[in-house]
Protein backbone atom coordinates (compact mmCIF):
# COMPACT_ATOMS: atom_id res chain seq x y z
CA UNK A 1 0.00 0.00 0.00
CA UNK A 2 1.50 3.21 -1.07
CA UNK A 3 1.65 5.94 1.91
CA UNK A 4 -0.79 7.70 -0.22
CA UNK A 5 -3.55 5.62 -0.20
CA UNK A 6 -5.92 4.08 2.39
CA UNK A 7 -7.75 1.23 2.32
CA UNK A 8 -10.89 1.61 2.77
CA UNK A 9 -12.59 -1.04 6.11
CA UNK A 10 -16.42 -0.52 6.51
CA UNK A 11 -17.54 -1.01 9.85
CA UNK A 12 -21.37 -2.19 10.68
CA UNK A 13 -22.56 -1.38 14.19
CA UNK A 14 -24.57 -3.49 16.21
CA UNK A 15 -25.08 -2.21 19.52
CA UNK A 16 -28.86 -1.36 19.42
CA UNK A 17 -29.35 -4.66 18.39
CA UNK A 18 -26.97 -7.30 19.82
CA UNK A 19 -26.04 -5.12 22.71
CA UNK A 20 -29.36 -3.84 24.08
CA UNK A 21 -31.41 -7.37 23.36
CA UNK A 22 -29.98 -8.75 26.16
CA UNK A 23 -29.40 -5.74 28.76
CA UNK A 24 -31.83 -6.48 32.30
CA UNK A 25 -33.27 -2.61 31.31
CA UNK A 26 -35.66 -1.69 28.37
CA UNK A 27 -33.95 1.08 26.75
CA UNK A 28 -36.81 3.69 25.85
CA UNK A 29 -37.62 4.12 21.77
CA UNK A 30 -36.76 7.64 22.23
CA UNK A 31 -33.54 7.33 23.61
CA UNK A 32 -33.00 4.08 20.96
CA UNK A 33 -33.89 6.51 18.45
CA UNK A 34 -31.56 9.42 19.14
CA UNK A 35 -28.23 6.83 19.32
CA UNK A 36 -28.75 5.62 16.05
CA UNK A 37 -29.68 9.13 14.63
CA UNK A 38 -26.70 9.87 16.27
CA UNK A 39 -24.44 6.82 15.05
CA UNK A 40 -26.00 7.64 11.52
CA UNK A 41 -23.50 11.12 11.11
CA UNK A 42 -20.40 9.30 12.65
CA UNK A 43 -19.28 7.27 9.34
CA UNK A 44 -20.30 3.70 10.15
CA UNK A 45 -21.10 1.85 6.65
CA UNK A 46 -23.74 0.05 8.12
CA UNK A 47 -26.40 -0.42 11.57
CA UNK A 48 -28.43 -2.91 12.79
CA UNK A 49 -31.05 -1.27 14.64
CA UNK A 50 -33.53 -3.55 15.79
CA UNK A 51 -34.85 -7.22 15.67
CA UNK A 52 -38.17 -8.24 14.79
CA UNK A 53 -37.82 -11.79 16.61
CA UNK A 54 -41.28 -12.19 18.74
CA UNK A 55 -41.15 -9.31 21.53
CA UNK A 56 -41.55 -12.73 23.90
CA UNK A 57 -38.29 -14.16 23.01
CA UNK A 58 -36.63 -10.57 23.14
CA UNK A 59 -38.47 -8.04 25.20
CA UNK A 60 -35.85 -5.11 24.99
CA UNK A 61 -36.86 -4.72 21.29
CA UNK A 62 -40.30 -5.42 21.34
CA UNK A 63 -40.34 -1.69 19.97
CA UNK A 64 -39.00 -2.54 16.46
CA UNK A 65 -41.52 -1.03 13.86
CA UNK A 66 -41.32 2.05 15.71
CA UNK A 67 -37.80 2.07 16.05
CA UNK A 68 -37.06 1.67 12.63
CA UNK A 69 -40.38 4.31 11.35
CA UNK A 70 -38.95 7.05 13.06
CA UNK A 71 -35.03 7.22 12.66
CA UNK A 72 -33.36 9.73 10.37
CA UNK A 73 -32.16 7.52 7.29
CA UNK A 74 -28.56 9.03 6.15
CA UNK A 75 -27.26 8.75 2.93
CA UNK A 76 -24.97 6.02 2.31
CA UNK A 77 -25.77 4.18 5.56
CA UNK A 78 -27.63 0.73 5.26
CA UNK A 79 -29.93 0.29 7.91
CA UNK A 80 -30.25 -3.27 9.08
CA UNK A 81 -32.30 -5.60 10.61
CA UNK A 82 -32.32 -9.14 12.43
CA UNK A 83 -34.95 -11.73 11.38
CA UNK A 84 -35.42 -15.00 12.40
CA UNK A 85 -37.82 -16.47 10.48
CA UNK A 86 -40.73 -15.81 7.47
CA UNK A 87 -42.78 -13.70 9.89
CA UNK A 88 -39.98 -11.72 11.06
CA UNK A 89 -38.85 -11.29 7.64
CA UNK A 90 -42.62 -9.98 6.64
CA UNK A 91 -42.50 -6.97 9.19
CA UNK A 92 -38.95 -5.75 8.51
CA UNK A 93 -39.71 -5.75 4.64
CA UNK A 94 -43.14 -4.06 5.96
CA UNK A 95 -40.73 -1.67 7.57
CA UNK A 96 -38.83 -0.94 4.44
CA UNK A 97 -35.28 -2.07 5.57
CA UNK A 98 -32.17 -1.90 3.37
CA UNK A 99 -31.07 -5.17 4.66
CA UNK A 100 -32.58 -8.74 6.32
CA UNK A 101 -29.84 -10.28 8.74
CA UNK A 102 -30.94 -13.88 8.57
CA UNK A 103 -29.30 -15.89 11.14
CA UNK A 104 -28.43 -19.64 11.31
CA UNK A 105 -25.93 -21.70 13.10
CA UNK A 106 -23.09 -23.59 12.06
CA UNK A 107 -24.00 -26.11 15.37
CA UNK A 108 -27.25 -27.96 15.47
CA UNK A 109 -26.99 -27.49 19.32
CA UNK A 110 -27.36 -23.87 19.37
CA UNK A 111 -29.66 -23.32 16.19
CA UNK A 112 -32.05 -25.71 18.62
CA UNK A 113 -31.39 -23.37 21.57
CA UNK A 114 -31.61 -20.54 19.72
CA UNK A 115 -33.76 -20.35 16.94
CA UNK A 116 -35.72 -23.81 17.77
CA UNK A 117 -35.01 -25.09 14.12
CA UNK A 118 -31.76 -27.37 12.83
CA UNK A 119 -29.33 -25.94 10.66
CA UNK A 120 -31.18 -27.66 7.64
CA UNK A 121 -34.70 -25.81 8.81
CA UNK A 122 -33.15 -22.73 8.18
CA UNK A 123 -31.71 -23.32 5.08
CA UNK A 124 -35.20 -24.15 3.84
CA UNK A 125 -37.36 -21.28 5.15
CA UNK A 126 -34.19 -19.09 3.86
CA UNK A 127 -34.90 -19.60 0.27
CA UNK A 128 -38.49 -18.56 0.86
CA UNK A 129 -37.34 -15.71 2.53
CA UNK A 130 -34.59 -14.52 -0.32
CA UNK A 131 -37.37 -15.03 -3.03
CA UNK A 132 -39.90 -12.83 -1.02
CA UNK A 133 -37.42 -10.24 -0.52
CA UNK A 134 -36.15 -9.64 -3.86
CA UNK A 135 -36.39 -6.30 -5.10
CA UNK A 136 -37.12 -4.88 -2.05
CA UNK A 137 -34.24 -5.51 0.27
CA UNK A 138 -30.85 -7.05 0.23
CA UNK A 139 -30.23 -10.21 2.48
CA UNK A 140 -27.22 -11.37 4.60
CA UNK A 141 -26.85 -14.37 6.66
CA UNK A 142 -25.27 -14.81 9.84
CA UNK A 143 -23.53 -17.99 10.32
CA UNK A 144 -23.26 -18.05 14.41
CA UNK A 145 -20.77 -20.58 15.90
CA UNK A 146 -18.52 -20.88 13.18
CA UNK A 147 -15.58 -20.84 14.87
CA UNK A 148 -16.55 -22.93 17.80
CA UNK A 149 -20.10 -24.28 19.82
CA UNK A 150 -19.92 -23.83 23.42
CA UNK A 151 -21.96 -26.96 23.65
CA UNK A 152 -19.93 -29.05 20.82
CA UNK A 153 -16.84 -27.88 20.56
CA UNK A 154 -14.96 -27.27 17.52
CA UNK A 155 -16.86 -27.10 14.30
CA UNK A 156 -15.41 -28.47 11.33
CA UNK A 157 -14.35 -26.26 8.97
CA UNK A 158 -16.12 -28.46 6.17
CA UNK A 159 -19.22 -28.09 7.99
CA UNK A 160 -18.95 -24.32 7.83
CA UNK A 161 -18.09 -24.29 3.70
CA UNK A 162 -20.41 -26.90 3.36
CA UNK A 163 -23.56 -24.68 4.53
CA UNK A 164 -21.92 -21.52 2.96
CA UNK A 165 -22.42 -23.45 -0.44
CA UNK A 166 -26.09 -24.51 0.21
CA UNK A 167 -26.11 -20.38 1.11
CA UNK A 168 -24.72 -19.65 -2.43
CA UNK A 169 -27.16 -22.52 -4.16
CA UNK A 170 -29.81 -20.23 -2.45
CA UNK A 171 -29.14 -16.64 -3.91
CA UNK A 172 -27.38 -15.59 -0.93
CA UNK A 173 -24.72 -13.23 -1.80
CA UNK A 174 -23.94 -11.51 1.57
CA UNK A 175 -22.63 -13.89 4.50
CA UNK A 176 -21.34 -13.05 7.85
CA UNK A 177 -19.44 -15.31 10.06
CA UNK A 178 -19.68 -15.00 13.94
CA UNK A 179 -17.56 -15.81 16.67
CA UNK A 180 -20.63 -15.72 18.71
CA UNK A 181 -18.87 -16.93 21.97
CA UNK A 182 -15.28 -15.55 21.23
CA UNK A 183 -13.94 -19.22 20.83
CA UNK A 184 -11.66 -18.08 17.68
CA UNK A 185 -8.02 -17.71 16.95
CA UNK A 186 -6.31 -15.53 14.58
CA UNK A 187 -4.62 -18.91 12.77
CA UNK A 188 -8.11 -20.22 12.96
CA UNK A 189 -9.46 -17.03 11.46
CA UNK A 190 -6.87 -16.73 8.80
CA UNK A 191 -7.14 -20.23 7.63
CA UNK A 192 -11.20 -19.98 6.93
CA UNK A 193 -11.38 -16.93 5.44
CA UNK A 194 -9.04 -17.68 3.35
CA UNK A 195 -10.45 -20.64 2.33
CA UNK A 196 -13.70 -18.84 1.58
CA UNK A 197 -12.58 -16.03 -0.09
CA UNK A 198 -10.94 -17.94 -2.34
CA UNK A 199 -13.90 -20.21 -2.62
CA UNK A 200 -16.19 -16.87 -3.13
CA UNK A 201 -14.43 -14.59 -4.27
CA UNK A 202 -17.79 -12.65 -5.05
CA UNK A 203 -19.35 -12.96 -1.93
CA UNK A 204 -19.80 -9.53 0.62
CA UNK A 205 -18.42 -11.59 4.15
CA UNK A 206 -18.30 -9.84 7.09
CA UNK A 207 -16.66 -10.93 10.56
CA UNK A 208 -18.56 -10.61 13.71
CA UNK A 209 -16.21 -11.46 16.47
CA UNK A 210 -16.65 -11.17 20.45
CA UNK A 211 -14.41 -10.11 22.77
CA UNK A 212 -15.06 -13.05 25.49
CA UNK A 213 -11.67 -14.15 25.48
CA UNK A 214 -9.61 -10.69 24.91
CA UNK A 215 -8.79 -12.21 21.37
CA UNK A 216 -11.06 -9.95 19.06
CA UNK A 217 -9.30 -7.09 18.04
CA UNK A 218 -6.50 -10.35 17.08
CA UNK A 219 -8.76 -12.54 15.23
CA UNK A 220 -9.91 -8.83 13.64
CA UNK A 221 -6.37 -8.17 12.31
CA UNK A 222 -5.99 -11.78 11.30
CA UNK A 223 -8.99 -11.42 9.09
CA UNK A 224 -8.00 -8.35 7.58
CA UNK A 225 -4.64 -10.24 6.50
CA UNK A 226 -6.86 -12.62 5.10
CA UNK A 227 -8.32 -10.03 2.55
CA UNK A 228 -11.65 -8.96 4.99
CA UNK A 229 -13.01 -5.34 4.72
CA UNK A 230 -16.32 -5.55 6.77
CA UNK A 231 -16.50 -5.78 10.25
CA UNK A 232 -19.26 -5.76 12.70
CA UNK A 233 -18.92 -3.72 16.46
CA UNK A 234 -20.54 -2.84 18.78
CA UNK A 235 -20.51 0.72 20.36
CA UNK A 236 -19.12 0.55 24.25
CA UNK A 237 -18.18 -3.29 23.70
CA UNK A 238 -22.13 -3.91 24.46
CA UNK A 239 -23.64 -7.37 23.94
CA UNK A 240 -23.57 -11.04 23.64
CA UNK A 241 -26.16 -13.88 22.97
CA UNK A 242 -28.98 -14.77 25.53
CA UNK A 243 -28.87 -18.46 24.10
CA UNK A 244 -24.63 -19.30 24.43
CA UNK A 245 -23.34 -19.86 28.02
CA UNK A 246 -20.43 -17.63 28.36
CA UNK A 247 -21.06 -15.24 25.54
CA UNK A 248 -20.20 -11.41 26.56
CA UNK A 249 -19.55 -8.52 24.97
CA UNK A 250 -18.91 -7.88 21.20
CA UNK A 251 -15.72 -6.28 19.67
CA UNK A 252 -16.04 -2.31 20.46
CA UNK A 253 -16.69 -0.02 17.29
CA UNK A 254 -14.21 2.61 18.92
CA UNK A 255 -11.94 0.29 20.05
CA UNK A 256 -11.76 -1.60 16.67
CA UNK A 257 -12.22 1.76 14.55
CA UNK A 258 -9.00 2.55 16.63
CA UNK A 259 -6.95 0.04 16.18
CA UNK A 260 -7.38 0.35 12.11
CA UNK A 261 -6.81 3.77 12.07
CA UNK A 262 -3.71 3.89 14.13
CA UNK A 263 -2.73 0.74 11.61
CA UNK A 264 -3.44 3.47 8.50
CA UNK A 265 -6.51 2.03 7.39
CA UNK A 266 -9.26 4.28 6.28
CA UNK A 267 -12.64 3.67 8.29
CA UNK A 268 -14.27 6.50 7.09
CA UNK A 269 -15.64 7.01 10.96
CA UNK A 270 -15.39 9.96 12.85
CA UNK A 271 -13.66 8.11 16.45
CA UNK A 272 -14.20 11.01 18.41
CA UNK A 273 -17.84 11.22 17.69
CA UNK A 274 -17.86 7.47 18.18
CA UNK A 275 -16.00 8.28 21.72
CA UNK A 276 -18.48 11.22 22.99
CA UNK A 277 -21.40 8.70 22.52
CA UNK A 278 -19.56 5.98 24.13
CA UNK A 279 -19.07 8.17 27.08
CA UNK A 280 -22.35 8.70 27.36
CA UNK A 281 -23.31 4.89 26.67
CA UNK A 282 -23.47 4.02 30.96
CA UNK A 283 -26.11 6.37 31.50
CA UNK A 284 -28.33 4.71 28.64
CA UNK A 285 -28.04 1.11 30.26
CA UNK A 286 -27.35 1.55 33.78
CA UNK A 287 -23.43 0.43 33.72
CA UNK A 288 -20.23 0.33 32.87
CA UNK A 289 -19.10 -0.97 29.35
CA UNK A 290 -15.71 -2.57 28.37
CA UNK A 291 -14.62 -0.13 25.81
CA UNK A 292 -10.90 0.86 26.65
CA UNK A 293 -10.58 3.68 24.33
CA UNK A 294 -12.43 5.91 26.05
CA UNK A 295 -10.90 5.76 28.94
CA UNK A 296 -7.59 6.13 28.00
CA UNK A 297 -8.49 8.18 25.46
CA UNK A 298 -6.61 7.25 21.16
CA UNK A 299 -2.94 6.47 21.18
CA UNK A 300 -2.64 10.36 20.17
CA UNK A 301 -3.49 11.91 23.46
CA UNK A 302 -0.33 13.76 25.11
CA UNK A 303 -0.20 14.57 28.57
CA UNK A 304 1.46 17.46 29.79
CA UNK A 305 4.79 16.60 30.91
CA UNK A 306 6.32 16.94 34.67
CA UNK A 307 7.82 20.23 35.48
CA UNK A 308 11.65 21.31 34.21
CA UNK A 309 11.23 17.97 32.08
CA UNK A 310 9.67 19.82 28.47
CA UNK A 311 12.49 21.43 28.47
CA UNK A 312 15.50 19.01 29.21
CA UNK A 313 13.84 16.87 26.48
CA UNK A 314 13.66 19.60 23.67
CA UNK A 315 17.61 19.79 24.47
CA UNK A 316 18.29 16.44 24.04
CA UNK A 317 16.30 16.22 20.97
CA UNK A 318 18.13 19.22 19.39
CA UNK A 319 21.75 18.42 20.59
CA UNK A 320 21.51 14.17 20.37
CA UNK A 321 22.84 14.24 23.90
CA UNK A 322 21.81 14.79 27.71
CA UNK A 323 24.95 17.07 28.53
CA UNK A 324 25.31 15.70 31.61
CA UNK A 325 22.00 17.11 32.56
CA UNK A 326 20.24 14.54 33.99
CA UNK A 327 21.11 12.86 37.61
CA UNK A 328 20.13 10.07 38.80
CA UNK A 329 19.36 8.41 35.32
CA UNK A 330 17.12 5.50 35.40
CA UNK A 331 13.16 4.96 35.90
CA UNK A 332 11.51 6.43 38.74
CA UNK A 333 8.88 3.53 38.75
CA UNK A 334 7.97 0.57 36.44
Amino acid sequence: MKSNERQRLFIQEVSVRDGFQIEPIFVPTEQKVELINALSHTGLAKIEVTSFASPKAIPALADAESVVQRIERVPGVQYAALVPNMRGAERALACNVDELNLVMSASATHSLANLRMTPAQSLAQFAEIVASSKGRAQVNVSLSTAFGCPFEGEIPEAMVLGLLERLAQIGVQRVTLCDTTGMANPAQVNQLCRQVKNAWPELMLTLHFHDTRSMGLANATAALDAGIDRFDASLGGLGGCPFAPGASGNVCTEDLVHMFEAMGYDTGVKLDALLELSSRLPQVVGHDVPGQVVKAGPWTRRYPAPEGVSEKAAEYRLTGSCGGMVSNAGPRSS
